[in-house]
């Protein structure tokens, strides 16, 4: 077959792909008096992914799922995807400045947002929808909430992530009635949209167990971190009044000690001016994790961040005492 030839099998197939790519429309993003932004795809059955960090969405960056509250101002990027996400627009961008009465910038670890960087392991907005109808339906009494650290522990399966620690849980809390709100990679900001997005709608739970913030500490500081679990605690105490809050320090990772280790203790520090019983309880288990070198090993954290069964018993034994009493068992 000569070349000419073969282009002209070859052209009229890329121009389609071409007019489907240019058909995908990037986003409208506009922002109200109130600083609330709203995303809109021109463009029939796709996804809207976006950032507030800067840069462009990827495949894995946050699903937009309701209006962005944003009256500090930020920058908001877009892009429309197709449902397997596969194809994308180009990027929509807007700066934003703050509104009036919120002049003060924030951190990012206070400005609520979805993520979904296990996608396509599991949908995180999937998940929202399935722990939210859950947690509803089963009316826990202790509600646990955090990262994948919280996630694998235990309690009901909505993904293919493995419970690690299901074991510990069906021993210390199933029969407690403990729901499980902890998201793989789940942030600060990632808790507070869902506590403020349907997450404990409708329960009433008598304490809360939370963790949260070993994942910002890649690139957020230790005070930014602080202020992102005070918020949590904050939104907490307004939707939940109720519920007594356990605040858990983050559980030391990596080997050996070292800078990330020092940012955690850090942010413990920070958080434990948040003790206030009964109504917030601080409590640093991380210890309990160490050799007497201050070494992780891996028969009770074989990544030397996620706990094993092994790992879940240290934290279920270490924190009974205090359970017991902010339970009144």
């Amino acid at each position: 077959m000569t070349k000419s030839l073969l282009l002209s099998f070859l052209l009229p197939s890329t121009l389609l792909c071409a007019q489907s790519a240019l058909q995908l429309t990037a986003p409208e993003i506009s922002r109200d008096a109130a600083g609330t932004v709203t995303l809109k795809s021109t463009a029939p059955d796709t996804t809207i992914l976006y950032t507030l960090d800067g840069t462009d969405p990827i495949a894995k960056s946050n699903p937009y799922l309701a209006p962005i509250d944003l009256p500090h101002g930020g920058t908001v990027k877009a892009r429309a995807f197709s449902k397997d996400r596969k194809t994308m627009s180009a990027v929509a961008e807007k700066t934003v400045p703050a509104v009036k009465g919120h002049e003060t910038p924030v951190p990012s670890t206070m400005v609520p947002c979805t993520q979904d960087r296990s996608w396509p392991q599991y949908d995180w907005e999937k998940r929202h929808a399935l722990t939210s109808a859950a947690v509803k339906q089963q009316q826990p009494d202790i509600l646990f909430i955090g990262d994948s650290i919280t996630h694998f522990f235990g309690g009901q399966q909505f993904d293919s992530y493995t419970l690690r620690g299901s074991n510990t849980w069906d021993e210390f809390y199933a029969p407690r009635k403990a729901g499980n709100l902890g998201f793989g990679w789940d942030k600060t900001e990632n808790v507070l949209w869902r506590l403020q997005h349907g997450a404990i709608d409708g329960i009433s739970p008598k304490a809360v167990v939370m963790m949260i913030g070993t994942n910002n500490t890649g690139a957020c500081s230790a005070p930014d971190i602080a202020q992102g679990i005070t918020a949590i605690v904050q939104e907490f105490q307004k939707r939940l009044p109720q519920a007594k809050i356990l605040l858990l320090g983050i559980f030391p990772r990596g080997e050996k000690p070292g800078p990330q280790r020092d940012k955690i203790a850090g942010i413990n520090q920070g958080i434990s001016k948040l003790h206030a019983p009964p109504a917030v309880t601080f409590l640093d288990i991380g210890p309990k994790f160490l050799t007497p070198e201050g070494l992780i090993t891996k028969d009770i954290m074989p990544d030397f961040l996620h706990p094993n069964e092994k790992g879940y018993r240290i934290w279920a034994e270490a924190m009974e005492p205090t359970l017991k009493k902010l339970l009144a068992e």
